[in-house]
């Protein structure tokens, strides 16, 4: 019974990341006028922030566990993790939707698991490959029906007619991939990181790569600026309001709910998981847009939340994939 109930208790965790994770997709859409770069550094100023007094009672003992070289993989964990692949987020939302977005960044762990393939342990090709031809024809679709305006994806303001929204369209398209591939190097490098660093717990760890980020979004700052600033006083607090609200309920929230999944739920339940944040960031999506998923959308879904548990389920062996949402 006890089983059961943490099982379950696990279960709402990760779904309660999930919906939390999922806001990030929505924010872009909420406040449309600040550039990536201004949208990026917002977002984690307020996260480092947030951080950074969380971390002050164990700060010495925090930076006691950490050496010069574990500062260096922060800072390319900050990078990574958040900056970089949040500005490839903000713009694939942007370019081409919430939906195609989404589903290429909830592909992450069968992109992990196919990097996973190089590893002594990894499961054969023949337990591997079915999962990963299922991803690829849910990227392909999905991007096949952005391209083709099947949803709505983007304001179009300014694209310069037909032409001009494909070329955003593919635009969009190619950062949710270089989002993708941003986080799934990040969950690799992270997941080494906390194997070679034992003595430092993942709730400190997640709160020092916060300290970092807040520190390189400082810097982006700057540079963000001249990109263009909010308009108007409305325009301000708009971006502020979301900026703290990603932070606190994605970024701080969420991963804690995370990291209490991951103590109630076995490593071949955990993965499976991370499928609700894409899922809610579909319905986040639909309702923002006020319509509801076209038959390829639907089928792509389908296609995404079968390939994501069955590649968890042929890599149950494989370390987990941190949240640094």
């Amino acid at each position: 019974m006890a089983s059961s109930t943490s099982r379950l208790s696990g279960v709402a965790c990760g779904l309660g990341a999930g919906a939390l994770w999922g806001l990030v997709f929505l924010a872009p859409k909420v406040a449309p006028e600040a550039s990536p770069l201004l949208m990026s550094a917002g977002r984690y100023l307020a996260y480092g922030m947030i951080a950074a007094v969380m971390l002050a009672p164990s700060w010495g003992r925090a930076r006691g566990e950490i050496d010069a070289s574990a500062w260096r993989g922060l800072v390319w964990l900050s990078l990574t993790g958040n900056i970089v692949y949040y500005l490839f987020l903000v713009v694939a939302v942007q370019f081409a939707g919430v939906a195609a977005s989404a589903l290429i960044v909830g592909m992450v762990p069968v992109a992990v698991a196919v990097w996973g393939l190089r590893e002594p342990d990894a499961p054969p090709l023949s337990r591997s490959a079915p999962p990963i031809v299922l991803a690829l024809v849910a990227v392909g679709l999905i991007g096949w029906e952005a391209l083709n305006g099947g949803g709505s994806h983007g304001s179009g303001a300014g694209s310069g007619g037909p032409s001009g929204d494909l070329g955003k369209t593919l635009i969009g398209l190619a950062c949710g991939v270089a989002a993708l591939v941003s986080w799934s190097i990040y969950a690799i490098s992270n997941s080494r990181w906390m194997t070679r660093l034992p003595r430092v717990s993942a709730h400190n760890w997640s709160l020092l790569n916060g300290v970092v980020t807040g520190v390189l979004a400082l810097i982006i700052a700057i540079p963000a600026a001249l990109f263009g600033l909010p308009a108007d006083s409305e325009q301000w607090l708009r971006l502020a309001g979301v900026s703290l609200g990603v932070a606190v309920f994605a970024s701080i929230l969420g991963n804690a709910l995370w990291n209490q999944a991951s103590r109630l739920l076995p490593l071949s339940m955990l993965g499976q998981m991370i499928v609700f944040e894409t899922l809610f960031a579909f319905l986040y999506g639909f309702v923002w847009e006020r319509r509801g998923p076209t038959a390829l959308e639907i089928v792509a879904i389908l296609l995404m939340i079968v390939s994501v548990i069955w590649c968890v389920r042929a890599h149950r062996q494989t370390a987990p994939i941190e949240g640094a949402h």
